[in-house]
């Protein structure tokens, strides 16, 4: 028995209905990850979890690279910071940590860290461009301490302003951008001064 022109005509309705479904199923809202400016550590020295001895010479270089989702002119800085408090000490760095999570906890150690050194780039991007970024820059590590016994080498952007210093030498003032009002994600890792346990 041949199907009426009718019941054809449903069954082809049924099955446009049904691949706009997969369709729409498949159109998922992108990640924070995926739609804010986004940094990341291709190569470090020292690298993750290192452990370096209290009080020595640290020559500090760093490969990163920026994904711009947005127009953006500012900073990229990368930065030895050691903390101020315990609080900021117990932020982690894993690798594994969820970058939304790292992203707030380096706002958090930024606030509460004092820096050991750093090195700082103007940088402009446009949604889609990809930054390759080399930085380069001499640090002391700590003598070992409850805070001191964790440093974070963390790469940021932010605002900046030109400063001369009482020595007559040109600065820069940088001030991070905030992660969730920019919209960015910056990155860092933690390494560890010898004699203490690493957590």
């Amino acid at each position: 028995m041949t199907p009426s022109n009718r019941t054809l005509r449903r069954v082809a309705v049924a099955m446009l209905l049904c691949g706009a479904t997969t369709v729409v199923g498949c159109l998922d809202k992108p990640t924070i990850e995926e739609r804010w400016t986004r940094v990341d550590i291709a190569s470090s020295n020292p690298f993750a979890h290192q452990l370096v001895t209290g009080g020595s010479a640290l020559p500090v270089t760093m490969h990163a690279t920026v994904t711009y989702r947005s127009v953006l002119t500012g900073f990229a800085v990368a930065e030895l910071r050691v903390a101020d408090s315990l609080g900021a000490a117990a932020m982690g760095m894993s690798p594994d940590v969820p970058r939304t999570e790292m992203a707030r906890n380096i706002d958090q150690i930024l606030a509460h860290s004092r820096s050991l050194g750093r090195s700082a780039r103007a940088v402009t991007g446009w949604d889609h461009l990809i930054q390759p970024l080399d930085f380069a820059f001499s640090a002391t590590a700590p003598m070992d301490s409850a805070a001191a016994s964790r440093l974070f080498l963390l790469c940021y952007l932010g605002s900046g302003e030109r400063i001369e210093l009482d020595s007559g030498a040109d600065s820069i003032l940088i001030t991070p951008f905030i992660s969730d009002e920019q919209q960015v994600l910056p990155a860092g890792l933690e390494v560890y001064v010898e004699g203490t346990p690493a957590p």
